[in-house]
């Protein structure tokens, strides 16, 4: 049964998260990304061997054609490049191009270090407990919509 109480936390918690999602909306604005395209050069980042489409598109759980339009724009700019994965030739590798690489230099590590630091101002058990707590939540969130008809 939802009470009151359940209801306002909820809706508190909505708005902390929709507060964390704008925080990366405003960082990816001041270089003319979109939030979905600044998390695609986090992920190709901190990929060292390249990731395919599908990987990215399971990390965000985006659409195949979100994330395609996104590596196109990139690959016209000259960011990224597409190779043959060896260990499955039939799935293409996205990598960073050297001028992606010095163009993502700018944008993602400092990204990185601030949100690490703002983590870091947590203590320890409370950051394990945040993120344990938030993949509880998720768990359970993502059985309920599963089971909406």
């Amino acid at each position: 049964m939802i009470n009151s109480e359940i209801n306002k936390l909820l809706n508190e918690y909505c708005r902390l998260r929709d507060r964390q999602y704008a925080v990366y909306g405003r960082y990816a604005r001041r270089y003319a990304l979109t939030t979905n395209e600044l998390f695609v050069l986090d992920i190709l980042w901190f990929a060292d061997d390249g990731v395919t489409q599908k990987d990215i598109c399971d990390r965000l759980s985006a659409n195949k054609q979100t994330i395609a339009a996104i590596v196109n724009r990139f690959m016209k700019k000259g960011l990224v490049v597409l190779e043959e994965a060896a260990q499955d030739r039939r799935h293409k590798l996205i990598r960073f191009t050297p001028s992606g690489v010095e163009y993502a230099r700018k944008i993602i590590p400092p990204a990185a270090r601030a949100d690490n630091l703002a983590f870091a101002e947590l203590d320890l058990y409370s950051a394990r407990e945040l993120v344990r707590r938030t993949a509880d939540f998720t768990k359970i969130m993502e059985k309920k919509f599963e089971d909406i008809e």
